[in-house]
Order: structure tokens, then sequence, then C-alpha cells
């Protein structure tokens, strides 16, 4: 096999099933969170009652809720048993980690070089600074959205906690930064995973998991130099996925990005 055709293997098939529910439950918090963000608005009702009521929608956002949670929890356990059980090196910096670090820095500044032509694309290692920023997004977003909204769906348990003006810097925490959230991930996340140049239109690791050899040696220069150097790139050496699996991701993942398209004309129009 050559370089074009040879299929490397980058995420494993539970990762991209995390994601699959990630984003499955994302766009059901938008689509039944942003009737109630934008309730004087007349598309908001008419979506509602496509949902089955208003009533129906708000039970529709909290079973996404809970699988969005679920799903945040099993992250944070599989991290802490790599971390303390495995101890696997890396997990916390090195090229594979997700935590920013000062390369991410240098790189962007590289990068917003290389967008106007002043200097040479930065070599990107498994993980680039935007991947980092989006996956901390999650976090962020988990942290405030998620803890607001059980604050608010849970108030008679939390007032033994907390005073009552909490509540209200919850319900605008969890509206705006929903609001903030959504509109990212429909115009510079989407930009970034599907819409580039050399992606256009969807990028499929997500899916297949795997990409070429050719792919790997020009978008991650750094990764794949250090793979080839200690002989991993072999171990992780695979055919194609199969037709049906990119027919598939294709679909779920193009029905994915036209509704998030949909759902930022509706956030459009809301606003303005």
């Amino acid at each position: 096999m050559t370089p074009a055709t040879r299929h490397i293997v980058r995420f494993q098939p539970y990762q991209r099933a995390m994601h699959l529910v990630l984003f499955t439950s994302f766009l059901g918090l938008a689509t039944t969170g942003l009737p109630l963000m934008f309730s004087d608005r007349p598309w908001a009702g008419t979506l509602a009652r496509g949902l089955g009521g208003i009533q129906v929608a708000g039970t529709l956002h909290r079973i996404f809720a809970v699988m969005l949670l679920m799903l945040f929890a099993g992250h944070v356990g599989e991290l802490a048993w790599r971390m303390v059980r495995r101890r696997e090196p890396g997990l916390l910096w090195g090229p594979s980690s997700m935590v920013p670090q000062p390369r991410d820095a240098m790189q962007m500044w590289q990068h917003i070089r290389w967008f106007v032509g002043k200097g040479d694309r930065p070599h990107f290692d498994r993980f680039t600074y935007w991947e980092k920023f989006d996956y901390w997004a999650v976090v962020w977003g988990m942290v405030i959205i998620g803890g607001s909204g059980l604050l608010l769906w849970f108030p008679e348990f939390f007032a033994a906690f907390f005073p009552g003006w909490i509540y209200n810097v919850a319900l605008i925490l969890h509206g705006e930064e929903a609001l903030l959230a959504t509109g990212f991930i429909f115009t510079i996340h989407f930009f970034n995973s599907h819409f580039r140049p050399e992606k256009f239109p969807m990028d499929m690791v997500m899916f297949t998991g795997q990409v070429t050899e050719e792919e790997l040696r020009s978008e991650r220069p750094a990764e794949y130099e250090r793979m080839t150097g200690d002989g991993t790139i072999d171990t992780l050496a695979s055919l194609a996925a199969p037709g049906w699996l990119s027919v598939a991701g294709r679909i779920v993942g193009g029905a994915a990005v036209a509704l998030g398209l949909v759902l930022l004309v509706f956030i459009l129009v809301g606003i303005f």
C-alpha cells in the first residue's frame, strides 16, 4: 500500500461512539432549548409544536442533558483510570496531551502568519490548538451550563445550600452560555472540522476513525515523524474503512451539520 492508500487509525470505536453521543445530545439540547430562549419569536412556537409542545420539549431537553452528563462523567472516569491505574505517560503533558502548552500558543501565532503569507505552516502534532480549544470549551460548558441547568432543574434541593438570587444568575448563565456554545459549534467548529478547503464537505475521521497516511503526513507532520520514528505507525496501519461505514457517516454527519446550520439561522433571526 502507498501512503495515499494506506490508512492509519486515529480514534478507537469507543471514542467515536462517545463523539456520536456528544453531538447527538448537543444537537438535541440546542433544538429543544432554543424555543425557550427565543419564545417571543414566531419560529420558536412552530419548532416547539413540531417537537410535541413546550412540555415535551422540556422533557426531551432533560433527557439529552442526562445523556451529556453521563457521557461527561464517563469521560472523567476514563481519564482518572488512565492516570491513576495505568499511569499513562503523556496524558497531562506531551505531544498527545489535550492540556494546552506553550507550543500551542506559538503554533497559533505561526498559523496566523501562514494565513497572511508571512511564514510556513506549523508542524502540528496529534492535537492542534483549535482542537484543544474545542475540547476545553466542552469542559467549561459542562461546568457552567450543566451546573446552572441542574440548579434550575432541582431548585428545592439546592435552596438548602444557596440564596434565592442565585437562581436569577443561573437562568442568565444557562441561556447565554448555551447560546454562545451553540453559535460557536455551528460556525467555528463546523468550519474547522468540515468546511476547510482540504476537508470540505466533511471530515470523516470521527466516523471511520482513520485517515490516509498521506493525509496524516501532510496535516500533522510532527505526529507523522514521531510515529514513523518509533514504529507506531505500522501498528496502527489499517485497510480502508468499509464502504457502508463511510456512507452512514456521511448521512449522519450531513444531517447533523444541516440541522446545526438551520438552528444557526434561527439564532440569527432571533437575535436580529
